[in-house]
């Protein structure tokens, strides 16, 4: 029998008991739905990735796609399992029944896809990048643009990307230099190299969609005069059919560490004519426009590595249950029966740490999701707008605290099978290099930190931070409540504390116009302050867990929230007791790594 890549028992106790999503049926948008429909979704999921994903993770993985000059292979699975997904809908989860969406909320599509993600990340990313690329074109492309192209998307003909990162630019978009000539027809002729750019190129859908990053030119300098435009693969004639080849090539697939199902392009636009695209919006609002895409993408991000810790943990839990080995430190005779693995004390301490890392991360994910139905669909403006500030300053630590520590976990599933995980026949090998991306992509941890230090927490004088604070707040009173809860109420108030101080004295050096070496751990911070905000989901959890755990459930409800509370108790003494160094540090405005002169390394 299979192990299971994801607990759906895990999802559903987020999904119902912590995040109420039930309560979103009361709403329009919602209405037609009901908690079992929301329960039949994680079930087809799960179903569909267990029979059709799962099983070519592995082949996927020691079979990447090939390009022989003109078309990319990859194995037959790879489509039949997308076909699947497609006929399920999923890949239209969120958009308007009117164009052949389910209406579902973002919280009951993003569990959805964590399942996807969890079963075989390199299969998963073509539908995902294409639901992103035509929530783009929902948001601000034109009448047209939803016809042309997003509505042939959603049926999943078309699938999409999305194209910022170049050769010679990297993360810096500011420098690049794709552009985007105006023709006498409303199009532009777009010239110019993007690197990196996932699902690139393959045969796996009529056409491709890309949404491409270029400057018109006499624009402003820098991301202030990036445009935002779609350049498919196959130009679309009137009728909505696949017309010529657009002027856009691939130049070569890029060879990856890990998450190799998914292809990985330097695409050419250009090599001819020029390639045609459509402006979306208005000129030089590019970037503004496909931050909706990236925000979107950076919860995506963190969930995917929740997922591929979540599939490890499970694994290496399987294993240690299983595999016989040793005995107790203080056991003198040879002969005695050995223990099986997770009866021995480190081990339980890898096992926890994996657990607390990927529960945790799961539900600092979902309560993102969520927060994005509280945007778009909660019943007044302040409620909205408290959800919008919510997520904004919260995004950097959705996108990067499980991308770092989810990917710990993935080293501790190794680390419990010793030898045999480091080989490939075990798939927990894998799911660590295919995780390895997560820190990368979509903006890397550094930049995260940047943004959440230098950005976030300090605008409209720290608005974003009261926030998140007042409702750590809350949960920190209604655990003070609790006998065993209370303790870790109080290590909590300290540690919540010592963000807040650090943010003010690193806001002191900004003030001082001292920036480089007031940033210069923000990543640190971003460690520190997500640790904070971990504990304050795990806290969550344990009184949840509280409330519910009674004699009349079964032994499986026990254990679930036993676990639970257990898992949070280790979180609060082995893991968020690293804030207090890390604010030392920050507080201290060390210039260490600006100080270490180039030539000395």
């Amino acid at each position: 029998m299979s192990v299971p890549t994801i607990s759906n028992r895990d999802l559903l106790f987020n999904l119902d008991e912590m995040l109420n999503v039930g309560e979103l049926c009361t709403r329009d948008r919602f209405k037609d739905h009901d908690t079992e429909v929301f329960k039949a979704v994680i079930e087809t999921a799960s179903q569909i990735a267990g029979e059709l994903f799962a099983p070519h993770n592995q082949k996927g993985d020691q079979n990447e796609p090939t390009f022989d000059g003109k078309t990319v292979t990859m194995i037959p699975e790879v489509q039949e399992a997308l076909d699947a997904y497609l006929d399920a809908g999923f890949i239209g989860a969120q958009h308007d029944y009117d164009v052949g969406g389910m209406q579902l909320p973002a919280t009951v599509a993003m569990a959805a896809s964590a399942i996807f993600t969890s079963a075989n990340v390199g299969t998963a990313g073509y539908p995902f990048l294409t639901t992103g690329a035509s929530n783009v074109i929902r948001a601000y492309g034109s009448d047209a643009q939803k016809t042309t192209f997003m509505e042939p998307m959603i049926e999943g003909r078309f699938f999409g990307t999305m194209c910022l990162s170049e050769p010679q630019a990297g993360s810096s978009l500011s420098d690049i230099k794709t552009r985007a000539i105006p023709g006498a027809d409303g199009t532009y002729r777009i010239t110019g190299n993007k690197m990196w750019i996932s699902a690139g190129e393959h045969e796996l859908s009529e056409n491709i969609i890309h949404l491409v990053l270029a400057k018109i030119p006499d624009g402003p300098d820098g991301v202030k005069g990036i445009s935002l435009f779609i350049v498919p693969k196959f130009l679309v004639n009137e009728d909505g059919s696949v017309g010529k080849r657009n002027d856009v090539t691939l130049a070569g697939l890029n060879h990856k560490m890990g998450y190799r199902g998914t292809t990985n392009t330097l695409l050419n636009f250009g090599e001819d004519d020029g390639a045609v695209g459509y402006l979306i919006g208005e000129e030089h609002k590019g970037l503004f426009y496909m931050f909706h895409m990236m925000n979107e993408a950076r919860i995506g991000v963190g969930l995917g590595a929740v997922s591929l810790g979540y599939a490890g943990y499970l694994y290496s839990l399987d294993y240690a249950k299983n595999r016989p080995q040793g005995r107790h430190p203080d056991g003198k005779d040879p002969t005695s029966k050995q223990l099986m693995l997770i009866e021995h004390a480190d081990i339980k301490r890898l096992l926890l740490a994996q657990k607390a890392a990927v529960e945790g991360g799961l539900s600092l994910c979902l309560y993102a999701a969520r927060l994005v139905d509280e945007q778009n669909t909660a019943p007044d403006d302040a409620a909205r707008q408290e959800a919008s500030l919510l997520l904004d300053t919260l995004t950097p630590i959705v996108k990067s605290w499980p991308s770092e520590f989810c990917l710990e976990a993935n080293k501790h599933a190794i680390q419990i099978l010793g030898g045999y995980g480091y080989t490939r026949d075990y798939p927990v090998e894998q799911y660590y290099r295919d995780n390895r991306l997560n820190p990368i992509h979509e903006g890397t941890h550094g930049i995260q930190g940047l943004d959440l230090l230098g950005r976030k927490v300090m605008l409209n004088n720290g608005a974003g931070l009261k926030l998140v604070a007042s409702k750590i707040g809350q949960t920190i009173k209604a655990a003070q409540k609790d006998e065993v809860l209370n303790e870790y109420s109080e290590l909590l108030q300290s540690a919540l504390e010592e963000v807040i101080q650090v943010t003010q004295t690193v806001g002191a050096e900004l003030q001082q116009g001292n920036v480089n070496t007031a940033l210069a751990n923000a990543t640190v911070y971003l460690d520190m302050f997500g640790h904070v905000v971990i504990a304050w989901k795990w806290l969550e959890q344990a009184l949840a867990a509280t409330a519910n755990l009674s004699e009349e459930l079964s032994e499986d409800d026990k254990n679930f929230y036993t676990g639970k509370i257990n898992t949070c108790r280790y979180f609060f003494k082995y893991e968020l007791c690293r804030v207090t160094p890390w604010a030392h540090l920050i507080k201290s405005i060390d210039t260490t790594t600006i100080d270490m002169p180039e030539g000395a390394f």
